[in-house]
């Protein structure tokens, strides 16, 4: 709740869904502690208290029925509190009280009308809120509240006429509005309510005198907002005043609401108020109403609504438009006889409309003008351009692919030409007057080239209408021609012309004229377009029924035409038609052929087929577009072609044979058109065969099965029961034999032929059948082969062949009842459970997936139980290499069989583990169907919810990088929960157990040692991100979250700056150079993404986008900057789960003590960066921590130390107010840091100046004095440090220990006084960091010089964002300096005598120039003191100064140098 003063609303939001959430745990205990929050927090502005009522009206309204009459009554008087605090109106806050009221009355309303009829006293104008939350609470509660009405309106009336202002009269008009509308609930429902007795009339007397106040006085207010609210009230409150009254007011009533139409914009509260009261008016039967009807439709209809729609059909906005014809079309239905004077208006004002380019504006106008068609609309003048308008939406195109609409919820250019289709159809048919406006008007869109996509609809309508007519006029026998021509074919745009033209040549008379039109026919027409030819080649069709001999003529003319012959002559490049052209154009003349045959009569054609269509058929049908269309048309007269086979069929058959573009067909899509043609048309050439009579009558096979088994087979069927000849009698016994022979079927039962499995199967099922009658055994044998045949037949159980399926069933249970004989029982035992496989053969016969699929994995299991142990593992095997059945169903089946056994019997397995996992990899290597690989990996699951230890270890050994196969099997296991739980604890405990990895000795002196990865915690590292990549594994991975966050966060430890094993590096290598998909393999990359994939499945991958966003899983993998990378992702860990922290903390707080240093790095870094965060604080995790980095002062690695330190510091940020609590553990740490000796860079010192520089802002001088002088003393030699950052971290120390020397000024003075040389040299430093922290710590020391002028300057000249003239400062200082200590002189001498042997130029010159100016200030006494040969001697160590006359300091007007001549004796300068 302290966070709800956040400005951002999506944080605000946040804030008031969490309170929502604590409010299911427990509404009452949130409900109090937002009471409680806002009674002590009486000064939170609005906004924020708002925020906390709409938190708690939302858990009131979730759990009401659990609160207690306590609680409530709480709530209840703080809601009412804090709605009438103010008097000033602030809507937000006083309507979120309001609401709180509201929702609790729904079941308290007692306490609540307690509360707030306390509020609500006779004569008092009431607060505002009251009057809402009265008639808010009277239609949330009506059955509760309306018993209370009585008396609030008799405490309301009085006070009506004390109201003055304009708000206050909404607020009484909306109270009453809300108590007529509860009123009326109440009575509608009076059965259900628990004071039936109550009547309307015991409102009528205090409704009424509101209503008259209202109607009267209020009603005529000035303002708008006034008139409407009233308005808005009397609409309910007509229903409940006297029937007298009403009848009484509505002739001034009814005009007064509608000359408001005038006054206001908004039409809807008007509209809604007068509906209500016209309800009210006719219930009562009013004699009143019948007299202001005609003015109220004449305002509402004619003089207003149509008015109101005229502008809108001209808007900007294509919804207003729209919405205006959809109104329009409403009124056109719903009142005609008012509409209908306004017949010429309606049609002029759709002018606009119909230019509009909107897609919704366009599907409007067309469901509008099938309204004006209904109504007789579109019979007046002008509205022809509705009905074009009309015609063009039909020829709408679709809009270019790809780009998507401006608004998807717009109608595309397909559904407006669809419904105006539609529309079209339905006027031309349904609407009967329509008739004589249509025709001939939609003649006129025949022609135009602009209206050619619409010819399909043109043609319906026409035809329709067209029907009409002539069942009105004399039969005309040429249409009904082409009326048949069209029944026959579908019609196309083109084709309608051409059958058109066909159905004129056939009533034609004239031969020559129809000779005429044929050649100019074939000349003009163009054979490029597919549908022109199909166009053409039907019109020849037509014509030929009435003048087959003139059609051929023409026909044969062409073909010997110059068309098909090649020039000789210059210009016949220029004339002649290039081979794609001309292949059209025969492939057009081989239609014309097929269409006149197959129309032309059949007495006529005889003597014509041979020599004038046949021929020509062959001679141009030889590419392949003319063979196509060949195809086509080749059975349309093969009925015809049977008298006529003889040699003529032979040189068909050779033409069909020969041809290769069969071959050519895309292997990939065996139903193309021209492969279907291709067999039709096969099928018709064998036609004369199919009667044949074959001479073998004792054949159960017939001639065609004979034909396609083997040749050992042919004899087989003498070998069936009943053809066995007497010495095959004891065949059976001969079992070596006989079934190595039966395996012979093999090749037949997977055929691809349907007929030959079908075959094939049927033979086996006689067989088996045959040899389990005949079979004897004297002893348990063992059925060496049912592994093999089990595998061959089981899995047609699935055949897209029914009986092969039923035959498949069949011969599984001879089988397996065979192998029962083996075992010693009879022949004749009934088993259970082979009995039931024949109950599996009815539901064979639906071939649904489903029933499928129980077949198999019933079939599957009964073979798991009756298959000996021995066999079983063949079995597998072989079924397995069913897997490429080429049958797809049945490859399927093989799968299920496969698993079902593993499920049945898989537990007996275990050694073999190794050897059908390689099998199932190899299934997967083969790129098998998607549900091939689903089976796969289901048999992997199987394996591992048996044998979990054994997949794991075979798994593991798999080659790294996983390849797709071993990805896919370790995916596998991640889809049952409870066997992913068991594999991440066999993972984590492998991960646990192995060593990491091993370090090499360098070949040279020197070197470092090189780290290389030992594979088993590599192979487990990917195992695990295969394993979280499947969704179903975020339940085991949100059960193990942090035993998986800390052991991979330590893998990724391990991971940084460590080598590939040299094996797996040539094995990546390889991998690559042949191509593989397998991505590279580098240790720290495998763990990060593997801790990314944990984080993601877990549901944390706003924490992966976090450490992303700020580079953090970059840094991780980088040796220099890992324990940065590790930081960033505490930080995210804390601020997006920190629920989750306390067992990941206590789990890494222990390795801290681990044997591998870059673990301990690791688990550092990732608990110091937690202590940044207050979220430690608030899941008690402070102290643990502390104690944790805090022993860790004496490891041994350097920056394990570093990071310690860090963490403790982060203590200030992340718990600043526990650090007075722990502050001598923690300055305890910092000393110890700064004194550390093994030390060489000072890292340790810098992170412990840092550091407690951060915690000192949060302690008081008692705390510190202790440590004050040591610490002062022990960073002052890092003020002159080569490194910017130690220069900067000590003096910024050295200001905050400022501070606390203050108030003991003879402790920390001297410490000051010595330091103060070297900070105001400083000023001058080449590092902007430093000279800033000079400037902060002289102004913190300022206080503790005892000179208040330094303190004045320090605190005014040394501000950060002011610049600094450096001379004059330096010269006041000196002053001042030499006037409040003039004692000083020799230190600060010689302390500037040391910083001539300065590195840095700048520090040499300000040493210089401060000598300068001390020698300036000083009196001649003080002169008499320094040793000027000492000074001297000093100077000449100086290095070069610059030229005398090149200097500034030389040429400053306040130049220090001329000065030396105050000593006594002193030389030149």
């Amino acid at each position: 709740m302290d966070a709800t003063t956040d400005k951002d609303p999506e944080v605000q939001e946040q804030i008031r869904n969490s309170l929502c959430a604590l409010g299911d745990a427990d509404p009452e205990e949130i409900l109090e502690c937002c009471g409680e929050y806002l009674r002590q927090h009486d000064k939170l502005p609005f906004p924020f208290r708002a925020l906390i009522l709409r938190s708690m009206e939302s858990v009131i309204r979730n759990h009401l029925p659990e609160l207690g009459k306590a609680a409530a009554g709480a709530v209840v008087a703080l809601a009412a509190q804090e709605m009438t605090k103010s008097k000033e109106p602030i809507q937000e806050w006083q309507e979120a009280a309001s609401d709180v009221l509201v929702e609790i009355g729904k079941r308290f309303l007692n306490k609540v009308m307690e509360e707030v009829l306390g509020k609500f006293q006779p004569g008092i104008l009431p607060h505002p809120c009251v009057l809402r939350t009265f008639g808010n609470l009277a239609l949330a509660n009506v059955f509760g509240m309306v018993p209370f009405l009585n008396s609030i309106l008799g405490t309301l009336l009085p006070m009506l006429g004390m109201v003055r202002t304009d708000s206050m009269k909404c607020t009484f008009c909306y109270a009453l509005q809300r108590f007529s509308e509860s009123i009326q609930e109440y009575l509608a429902g009076r059965d259900q309510a628990p004071d039936p007795t109550i009547r309307r009339d015991a409102f009528a007397p205090e409704m009424g005198a509101a209503f008259e106040i209202l109607l009267q006085g209020w009603g005529q207010s000035r303002e708008g907002q006034v008139r409407l609210a009233v308005l808005e009230a009397l609409g309910p409150m007509s229903s409940l005043i006297p029937e007298e009254k009403l009848e009484e007011q509505i002739p001034k009533l009814l005009p007064g609401i509608l000359s408001l139409y005038k006054k206001h914009p908004e039409p809807f509260p008007i509209s809604k108020s007068l509906c209500q009261i016209l309800e009210s008016s006719v219930a009562i039967g009013s004699r009143s109403l019948e007299a202001q009807l005609e003015s109220l439709l004449a305002t509402l209809l004619t003089q207003r609504l149509l008015p109101f729609l005229a502008p809108k059909l001209e808007s900007g906005s294509e919804r207003t438009r729209a919405g205006a014809l959809l109104v329009l079309r409403h009124l056109l239905n719903s009142a005609p006889s008012q509409m209908e004077m306004k017949k010429s208006f309606i049609i002029s004002s759709l002018r606009l409309p119909l230019q509009d380019n909107n897609n919704k504006v366009k599907r409007a106008l067309v469901q509008l003008i099938s309204a004006l068609a209904h109504h007789g609309y579109l019979e007046q003048p002008g509205a022809e351009a509705l009905l074009e308008f009309l015609v063009r939406q039909c020829c709408l195109q679709d809009g270019p692919p790809g780009i998507p609409e401006e608004n998807s919820e717009d109608p595309t250019n397909e559904n407006v030409r669809s419904i105006s289709v539609s529309t079209l159809l339905l006027l031309s048919t349904t609407v009967p007057r329509m008739g004589p406006v249509l025709w001939p008007f939609l003649l006129e869109f025949l022609i135009p080239a602009q209206f050619s996509p619409a010819l399909t609809p043109l043609c319906r309508s026409l035809t329709f209408l067209a029907g009409k007519i002539r069942e009105e006029e004399p039969e005309n026998e040429a249409w009904s021609r082409s009326e048949q021509c069209g029944k026959s074919q579908k019609w196309s745009q083109k084709n309608f012309l051409y059958r058109s033209m066909g159905t004129a040549l056939g009533s034609c008379p004239s031969k020559e004229l129809v000779r005429k039109q044929l050649q100019e026919l074939l000349e003009n027409a163009r054979y490029q377009d597919e549908a022109e030819r199909e166009g053409l080649a039907s019109c020849f069709g037509i014509c030929a029924r009435d003048h087959l001999e003139e059609t051929l003529e023409k026909l044969e003319e062409f073909v010997k035409s110059d068309v098909f012959k090649k020039s000789l002559g210059l210009f016949s490049i220029f004339k002649e038609r290039s081979e794609g052209e001309l292949e059209k154009l025969r492939s057009g003349l081989v239609l014309c052929y097929g269409r006149v045959a197959e129309a032309a009569p059949p007495e006529l054609l005889h003597s014509r087929l041979e020599s004038q269509i046949l021929k020509n058929l062959l001679q141009h049908g030889h590419t392949k577009v003319r063979f196509r269309d060949f195809l086509g048309i080749w059975g349309n007269f093969w009925g015809i072609l049977k008298e006529f086979l003889g040699n003529f069929l032979g040189n068909v058959w050779n033409f069909f044979r020969n041809f290769e573009f069969l071959r050519a067909e895309p292997p990939d899509a065996l139903r193309t058109r021209l492969r279907q043609q291709a067999l039709s048309t096969c099928s018709h050439l064998l036609y004369p065969w199919e009667f044949w009579e074959f001479p073998f009558p004792d054949f159960p096979i017939s001639p065609l099965e004979f034909q396609i088994l083997p040749l050992e087979f042919q004899d087989f069927p003498y070998r069936i029961p009943g053809y066995f000849p007497p010495e095959f009698q004891d065949f059976p016994a001969r079992i070596p034999g006989f079934f190595p022979h039966s395996q012979h079927l093999g090749s037949w039962i997977k055929s691809p032929r349907e007929q030959e499995r079908e075959r094939a199967l049927g033979i086996s099922k006689s067989l088996l059948e045959f040899f389990l009658e005949n079979l004897h055994v004297s002893s348990i044998t063992p059925f060496y082969n049912l592994s093999s045949l089990l595998a061959l037949l089981a899995p047609r159980c699935s055949d897209g062949i029914p009986k092969i399926r039923a035959d498949s069933v069949d011969c599984v249970r001879s089988l397996l009842r065979i192998q029962l004989c083996y075992e010693g029982f009879s022949r004749d035992h009934q088993d259970e459970l082979l009995e039931g496989l024949e109950l599996l053969k009815e539901g064979l016969e639906n071939p649904d997936f489903s029933i499928l699929f129980h077949t198999c994995t019933r079939m599957g299991s009964v073979i798991g139980k009756r298959i000996p142990p021995e066999q079983l593992l063949q079995l597998l095997l072989e079924l397995f290499q069913a897997w490429d059945d080429p049958d797809g169903n049945c490859s399927r089946a093989a799968s299920v069989l496969c698993n079902s056994l593993l499920r049945e019997r898989g537990g007996i397995l275990q050694e073999k583990v190794p050897d059908l996992l390689a099998v199932i990899r190899s299934k997967l290597e083969l790129q098998e169907p998607e549900q091939l690989r689903r089976a796969a990996q289901q048999s992997v699951l199987i394996l591992g919810l048996q044998h979990p230890k054994a997949v794991l270890g075979t798994l593991l050994g798999s080659a790294l990088p996983f390849d797709s196969p071993s990805s896919a099997m370790w995916r596998a296991l991640g889809t049952e929960p409870a066997l992913s739980s068991q594999i991440l604890e066999l993972l984590l405990e492998r991960l646990s157990r192995e060593v990491p990895f091993t370090e090499s000795k360098p070949f040279l002196l020197g070197g470092a040692a090189t780290r290389v990865a030992t594979a088993p915690p590599l192979a487990a590292t990917c195992a695990l991100d295969e394993l979280m990549s499947v969704p179903e594994a975020a339940a085991a991975v949100l059960e193990r979250f942090p035993a998986l966050f800390q052991r991979l966060l330590l893998r990724l430890g391990c991971s940084v700056g460590v080598q590939l094993p040299k094996f797996l590096r040539n094995s990546c290598r390889e991998t690559r150079g042949q191509g593989a998909a397998a991505k590279a393999l580098r240790p720290c990359s495998c763990a990060v993404e593997t801790l990314q994939a944990m984080l993601v499945r877990a549901g944390n991958d706003d924490v992966v986008r976090d450490v992303g966003n700020s580079g953090g899983w970059e840094l991780m993998e980088i040796p220099e900057r890992h324990h940065d990378g590790i930081a960033l992702l505490a930080g995210a860990m804390a601020r997006l789960c920190g629920p989750r922290l306390p067992p990941i903390v206590r789990s890494l707080i222990p390795e801290l003590g681990s044997v591998f240093e870059c673990q301990r790095v690791t688990s550092t870094a990732f608990l110091a960066e937690l202590l940044n965060h207050k979220v430690v604080n608030d899941l008690l995790l402070l102290e643990p921590l502390l104690d944790a980095l805090t022993a860790l002062e004496k490891d041994s690695c350097l920056l394990v130390r570093v990071l310690a330190l860090r963490g403790l510091g982060n203590v200030a940020s992340g718990s600043p107010e526990q650090i007075r609590r722990h502050g001598a553990q923690l300055l305890a740490s910092m000393v110890h840091g700064m004194d550390d000796q093994d030390d060489p860079n000072n890292r340790l010192a810098l992170e412990a100046m840092s550091s407690l520089s951060k915690i000192l802002d949060h302690l008081e001088q008692r705390d510190v004095h202790s440590t004050l002088l040591r610490v002062a003393i022990r960073i002052r030699p890092f003020f002159d440090s080569e490194h910017p950052e130690l220069r900067h971290s000590s003096i910024v120390l050295f200001g905050n220990l400022s501070r606390f020397g203050r108030s003991d000024s003879e402790v920390f003075s001297e410490q000051v006084l010595n330091g103060l040389v070297t900070l105001l040299l400083h000023l001058q430093d080449p590092q902007p960091d430093v000279v800033k922290a000079c400037k902060f710590a002289l102004r913190m020391c300022g206080p503790s010089l005892g000179c208040e002028e330094l303190r004045e300057m320090f605190g005014n000249h040394l501000r950060e964002e002011r610049g600094l003239h450096y001379g004059e400062f330096l010269n006041d200082v000196c002053k001042f300096l030499m006037r409040a200590h003039p004692a000083l002189l020799s230190r600060l001498l010689s302390t500037n005598l040391f910083y001539f042997k300065s590195p840095w130029r700048e520090l040499r010159a300000a040493a210089a120039m401060f000598i300068g100016f001390l020698v300036l200030h000083m009196d001649e006494e003080q002169g008499q003191q320094v040793d000027l040969d000492e000074l001297i001697s000093g100077g000449g160590k100086f290095p070069k100064f610059p030229n005398p006359q090149n200097s500034q300091i030389y040429k400053s007007p306040k130049s220090p140098i001329p000065q030396i001549s105050k000593f006594p004796d002193s030389p030149n300068p």
